[in-house]
C-alpha cells in the first residue's frame, strides 16, 4: 500500500478555527475577511502552505471565509494543500452534542465541506473524534468510496489511540496519512506516558501508550494542535512553572537568533516521531514569529530538549 501523502514535506500547518468570526449563527462579515486574508498571507510569508480545517469551527464559517479568500486569489488553491475533519456534531437547542461517524453523514459533511470550501476536492480528510458506534468496515467503505471518487485524496484521524486506527485501517483501501493530536509543551502526556510506565503515576496520564511508535511505524504524520500553548510561555503566563518556562523559552530564542514560538515549535519537532504542529494564532506577526519552524531544523539539543519539558513539569523525572 503506498503511503504517499498529500502532507509529505509539511512541517507545520496553519489552523482555521479562529477565522471566520464568532460562533453565532451570524454570517461572517467584510472585516472577518480581511482578517482571513491577512492570516492566510502571514502563513504563506512563514511557508506554510496546508491548512487545517473542521466543518465545525465557528459552525462552518472558517471554511466559508476561506473558500471567499481562495475565490479572490486565483492560483492559490494549487499552491496549497487543505485538510479538514468531520465527525463532531455541535449541540444546537435542546440536542445534545455528540460523534457521528456514519457513512451518510461522512458523505453529506465532505459534500458540504467542498461547496464552503469552493473547491472540488479535499486534500486530506480526517475523523475528528471516535464514535463509538461506528463500524469500521462501513467507514472505511465511504472514506475508500470518496477516494475513488476523487473528492478526497487522502484520509487521516484526530484523536485517536492506535488500536483504532489498526481497526480502521484494516478495513480501508488507502493508508491513513495522520493522526491530528493535543501536543505541546503545557500538554505534556504524549511524553509522559513513556517515561511513566512502571510507576505509580502512570495512572494520571490519559495518553495511549504505543500511539507515536504506531505511527512512526506505519508512516502516519503526527500533528500537534494546541502547539503552542494557547500562549502560556510567550505572554500568557499564570503559574509560577508557566513563568520561569516562559523565561527559560525567552532565553534559548535570544541565544538561537529566533523567537519564543519557534522554541515552542521546535521542543515538539525535535521528537523522532517527527510531530507536525498546527498553529492557531490568528495575529500575522505571531504566525510570522513561527518561520523558523519551517525554514530551521529545531536548533535544541538534548540538554536543552530536557530543560524545557522539565521546567514546564514542575518535578524532576522519576
Amino acid at each position: 500500500m503506498t503511503t504517499d501523502s498529500p502532507l509529505s514535506g509539511h512541517r507545520l500547518l496553519y489552523g482555521c478555527m479562529g477565522l471566520g468570526g464568532d460562533w453565532t449563527p451570524e454570517p461572517y462579515g467584510p472585516e472577518d475577511v480581511a482578517e482571513a486574508e491577512a492570516a492566510v498571507e502571514a502563513a504563506l510569508d512563514a511557508g506554510i502552505t496546508a491548512f487545517d480545517h473542521a466543518d465545525i469551527y465557528r459552525g462552518g464559517k472558517s471554511e466559508a471565509v476561506f473558500g471567499e479568500v481562495l475565490a479572490r486569489a486565483p492560483g492559490l488553491r494549487e499552491r496549497i494543500v487543505i485538510q479538514t475533519k468531520c465527525g463532531i456534531r455541535l449541540p444546537d437547542g435542546d440536542r445534545h452534542g455528540l460523534y457521528d461517524l456514519r457513512p451518510e453523514t461522512i458523505r453529506q459533511k465532505v459534500e458540504e465541506s467542498l461547496t464552503r470550501l469552493r473547491t472540488d476536492v479535499i486534500d486530506v480528510l480526517l475523523l475528528h473524534r471516535p464514535d463509538p458506534l461506528a463500524d469500521p468496515a462501513l467507514t472505511a467503505r465511504v472514506l475508500s468510496a470518496l477516494h475513488t471518487e476523487g473528492l478526497v485524496r487522502a484520509v487521516g484521524v484526530s484523536n485517536m489511540a492506535a488500536a483504532q486506527i489498526a481497526a480502521l485501517q484494516r478495513h480501508l483501501e488507502v493508508p491513513v496519512v495522520a493522526n491530528q493530536l493535543e501536543m505541546s509543551l503545557y500538554r505534556r502526556d504524549w511524553v509522559e506516558a513513556g517515561v511513566l510506565v512502571n510507576t505509580a503515576a502512570a495512572a494520571s496520564v490519559g495518553f495511549p501508550l504505543g500511539t507515536l511508535e504506531h505511527c512512526a511505524e506505519h508512516g502516519i504524520q503526527v500533528q500537534a494542535w494546541g502547539s503552542l500553548a494557547q500562549g502560556r510561555y510567550t505572554g500568557r503566563e499564570q503559574t509560577p512553572e508557566e513563568q520561569a518556562t516562559a523565561r527559560l523559552v525567552r532565553a534559548l530564542a535570544e541565544e538561537k537568533g529566533t523567537t519564543p514560538e519557534a522554541v515552542l515549535l521546535w521542543w515538539l519537532q525535535r521528537h523522532p516521531v517527527g510531530v507536525a504542529p498546527v498553529i492557531g494564532t490568528v495575529n500575522p506577526e505571531r504566525i510570522r514569529a513561527c518561520r523558523d519552524a519551517v525554514v530551521r531544523e529545531p536548533a535544541l539539543d538534548h540538554d536543552e530538549w530536557y530543560a524545557l519539558w522539565l521546567s514546564a513539569r514542575g518535578a524532576p523525572l522519576p
